[in-house]
């Protein structure tokens, strides 16, 4: 692999959940009317992503945008309707099941809850220790050190290894998540919120967790979070989805210094800051529209201040207006 060479390219992602093969007579009754057609769900709509070795990508974007979802393809645990992924430069549709199993084992999720993905009735070094086992890092005669060493990598007691998810706080839950996830030796970690449902002093703890697994590992991270000061902290480039589709990506200075779409205006306009104590804060106007009905053109135009009949009917493209810094909004093409 260059260094130019993407670890993880997502290209032209989409996934549509209700979608269903039919056969001659099903269409023949749908057009009919007899039969109503399946709702379609469009969560994520040709989205394409590059991410670094050894970079964070903060992910930002309101409740069903579909950010999570691109995270679960990202890390193999959802197939794509349509499009390639790409770990090091290969295709993973073109890799064998068991050259994709040994791929997917290098990107590894953080989930936002952290006592509903542990498994209740296993013990601690059952969770940590069950993928090691099975794909050989570790033998049987070894894996009690092994599950240890993970234990005390993400900041736990090795003295922890025999109790049940239900004895710990939530805190200690999302560390023997990430001990599980780096039991398998990632080479990046996709984090869904990992610290959206944590206490704000426990969420310091484990974002400087991330940090120094980050120095230590040279581990690369898509960071998923509505919580933007948390993704300027961390991130050196900041995505910013809207219903299915990426509208601006740039380095995190210039999407703070410098936000180009209205959408990501709007988001980083409502950030609390210390010298804006006589601000009134406004929630952006109207709700996101459902992925069942897309609006049509840009998906933002319903809610936006600035949009123009060209934006109801015609879909903008990404485009570059500065360097590594893109921008999907038709005020770029205005003289």
């Amino acid at each position: 692999m260059s260094e130019t060479t993407p670890l993880l390219r997502l290209e032209h992602l989409s996934k549509r959940f209700g979608e269903k093969k039919t056969g001659a007579l099903s269409r023949f009754l749908q057009k009919t009317g007899l039969v109503s057609a399946p709702a379609v769900t469009a969560a994520v709509s040709d989205v394409s992503l590059d991410v670094f070795k050894g970079e964070v990508v903060g992910l930002v974007g309101e409740s069903g945008c579909g950010k999570s979802t691109l995270g679960r393809m990202a890390a193999g645990i959802l197939k794509p309707t349509e499009g390639n992924i790409y770990i090091d430069g290969r295709n993973t549709r073109q890799m064998s099941a068991h050259e994709l199993k040994d791929m997917q084992l290098r990107i590894q999720m953080i989930f936002q809850d952290p006592f509903a993905s542990l498994n209740p009735r296993l013990r601690v070094k059952d969770i940590v220790g069950e993928s090691p086992l099975i794909h050989k890092l570790a033998n049987s005669r070894e894996l009690d050190n092994y599950v240890a060493a993970q234990l005390e990598q993400a900041g736990l007691s090795a003295a922890f290894r025999d109790r049940f998810p239900h004895q710990f706080s939530g805190g200690q839950r999302q560390r023997i998540g990430i001990a599980r996830a780096l039991a398998v030796r990632p080479d990046m970690l996709v984090c869904d919120e990992a610290v959206a449902a944590l206490d704000v002093s426990i969420q310091a703890q484990i974002l400087n967790l991330f940090m120094d697994l980050r120095e230590e590992l040279g581990l690369t991270y898509l960071f998923i979070s509505h919580d933007l000061g948390v993704v300027e902290h961390l991130s050196d480039r900041v995505v910013i989805m809207y219903l299915g589709k990426i509208v601006e990506s740039a380095p995190t200075e210039d999407i703070f210094r410098n936000p180009n779409h209205p959408y990501t205006q709007a988001l980083l306009a409502e950030i609390p800051r210390l010298g804006e104590r006589k601000k009134i804060f406004a929630a952006i106007k109207g709700e996101i529209p459902s992925p069942l009905n897309p609006p049509s053109g840009c998906h933002f135009h319903p809610r936006c201040k600035y949009a123009m009949e060209r934006c109801k009917t015609e879909v903008p493209m990404l485009k570059g207006i500065a360097i590594n810094h893109v921008s999907a909004c038709h005020l770029n093409d205005m003289p």
